[in-house]
């Protein structure tokens, strides 16, 4: 090989290294918006949602430190002490909640119900909850048993989740249920031999473009370390890849969060273990995979001694098209981190948990972030804060605000509410440029209808202070 050739190769070498190198940087800006001190919750274990009133729900483990069933809480952008409604005893809610299109709050709890197996539950805005279906209401447990990831609402209005055992095979369903408690299951894991089909859920599901379902299961494949799959609304379930099929798991094992489909169509998510590197065996990956099932790895955690490791959490899209999510141990005090990462491998850590005395930000995040229309972060941790019993904290990278669509498609005339901040005085709304009728319903709620003549594209609110775009686009059926 020529000089030259020699010098070209290096200077290869050295691109490819900056690509998936990862870059730390300075702390960014992160408040501890409240700490739990344990007499209105304890240990926060999923993500928050933001309502159209503005506000932030989430829920925790425990009533208080010693036990109890949970409980979901309301906390203002800015902080302060929450309001908290007890869920009963031995509820446990493990996963996040999801407003429906009726205004309603709606999840899971891996405990109690009728049963002790597990319920789903509504609950308004004023903290009046109900429990709407119980688990395992047959011998066997045939409709699944432990749900501990969150529900989302499908486009047909129905809720779609998993349990994580229970079903036909003891490894784990995936269910339909009615706003009023009707449930339907879709699918027993473990249905193929040797579990090729996975088994274990932990994570909840999406609906992709395509209309169909996809998700993690936490085990089974066919090398019995998680899969990734699609499942039609009928239940239909294709295995589309098996983790572990490189060598070494270079790929990743168990992944514990679900997916997101990114505005380039990919569906992007973690792995809990996995990623083989030198410096660190299974510290877990983020991937990026096609709705066919093929997968490339975006970065393995361990390159360095602050990028984190072992994601628990799922990625968020922010408005600027980044990738956002959270470690569970590793950073800078071996107790989690914030991160970023571009679509070009580019990884920077964000803020390291615990990086005080005492832990007053928090540590070990089991969940990952929300954007809120503000434009900042939010998310919680179970433990750390002067009180030891969780946080609830807000990053800011210095993006705008926005305004979001409940609902993210529709036909013309479809009702549709956005939700942002300052809307008060809006004078215009528009799909992709067609002028809307609308109505303010409060400083961060406006209501309105699919335009005629609207086509697929950003929604736009004007309002005093400026114009404001939705972060997705919102797709106009015919």
């Amino acid at each position: 090989m020529n000089t030259k050739s020699k010098w070209v190769l290096a200077l290869a070498i050295v691109l490819i290294c900056m690509v998936i190198t990862t870059h730390s940087a300075q702390a960014q800006p992160l408040t501890t918006l409240y700490s739990f001190p344990g007499t209105d919750g304890a240990e926060p274990m999923a993500g928050l949602v933001q309502a159209t009133n503005g506000n932030f729900y989430g829920t925790t483990l425990y009533t208080n430190p010693d036990g109890g069933g949970g409980t979901v809480f309301e906390i203002t952008p800015g902080g302060g002490t929450p309001t908290s409604f007890g869920l009963g005893s031995m509820a446990f809610p493990t996963g996040g909640l999801v407003q429906a299109t009726n205004g309603d709050l709606y999840g899971t709890t891996s405990g109690g119900g009728i049963y002790g197996a597990g319920s789903v539950f509504k609950i308004t805005l004023g903290g009046v909850s109900k429990t709407i279906y119980s688990f395992c209401s047959q011998t066997n447990c045939p409709d699944g048993l432990a749900p501990i990831a969150g529900l989302i609402q499908a486009t047909n209005g129905d809720f779609y989740g998993t349990t994580r055992f229970g079903g036909a095979n003891d490894s784990g369903t995936v269910f339909k249920v009615t706003p009023e408690g009707a449930l339907t299951t879709r699918y027993s894991f473990c249905s193929q031999s040797l579990c090729a089909d996975g088994g274990n859920v932990p994570a909840g599901l999406i609906q992709a473009e395509d209309g169909d379902f996809y998700g993690t299961t936490q085990g089974g494949g066919a090398n019995g370390d998680g899969t990734v799959f699609k499942i039609t609304s009928d239940g239909a379930l294709t295995t589309l890849y098996s983790f572990c099929s490189q060598t070494n798991c270079a790929d990743g094992t168990t992944p514990t969060a679900g997916l997101i489909q990114a505005t380039d169509g990919y569906l992007y998510g973690t792995t809990f273990y996995g990623g083989y590197l030198s410096t660190c065996m299974d510290c877990g990956t983020i991937f990026k995979m096609t709705s066919t099932g093929d997968l490339t790895t975006l970065h393995t955690f361990g390159r360095t001694g602050t990028d984190g490791s072992g994601p628990m959490a799922g990625l968020i899209q922010a408005t600027d098209g980044d990738f956002y999510g959270t470690t569970e141990v590793g950073g800078a005090a071996d107790k989690g981190t914030i991160f970023k990462i571009t679509s070009a491998r580019k990884l920077t850590t964000l803020h390291s948990f615990c990086s005080k005395s005492g832990c007053p930000d928090g540590n070990t995040p089991y969940t990952g972030l929300i954007q809120a229309t503000d434009g900042e972060f939010y998310g919680t941790t179970p433990s750390g804060g002067p009180n030891g019993n969780g946080t609830v904290f807000s990053l800011s990278v210095d993006l705008g605000p926005f305004v979001e669509t409940q609902t993210a498609s529709g036909r013309v005339e479809t009702a549709v509410t956005i939700l942002g901040s300052n809307l008060t005085g809006s004078t215009s709304v528009t799909f992709n440029g067609t002028a809307a009728t609308f109505t303010v319903v409060s400083a961060s709620e406006i209501t309105t209808t699919v335009p005629a003549g609207a086509t697929t594209g950003f929604v736009e609110v004007t309002t005093p202070g400026g114009t404001l775009t939705s972060n997705k686009k919102f797709t106009v059926k015919t």
